[in-house]
């Protein structure tokens, strides 16, 4: 299955409002956006976003509904979550977890 083409436009927007260096790459099964060379935001297949978050922000995403643990090889990865499109149905919900990745952004490990 592939992304949802409409909500990768919609976080496109959203990036684009936050005037940040963007690039976009297919990974995670889907497609991401990496801003200033760092993961930051992904649409994955399943209709959900992928959303690299502080610690702190990470330990609050996953009491919500709606927000599931990004497991690697049957452990989750901490700092990263998944959000259900169910729950970012308005551009004021997308934004509002946009914004979590990008605050982070700047103090988060570049993978490279």
């Amino acid at each position: 299955m592939a992304y949802n083409e409409k909500l990768a436009d919609r976080i496109r927007e959203l990036l684009a409002d936050a005037n940040v260096n963007v690039f976009e790459k297919k990974m995670f099964s889907g497609l991401s956006f990496l801003v200033n060379d760092k993961m930051c935001v992904s649409v994955a297949k399943n209709d959900r976003v992928l959303i690299r978050l502080s610690p702190a922000d990470y330990e609050e995403a996953v009491e919500i509904n709606g927000v599931e643990l990004m497991l690697r090889n049957g452990k989750a990865l901490k700092g990263y979550v998944f959000v259900n499109a169910s729950v970012l149905r308005t551009d004021k919900e997308l934004k509002h977890w946009v914004d979590l990745a990008l605050a982070f952004n700047p103090i988060a490990k570049s993978s490279k």
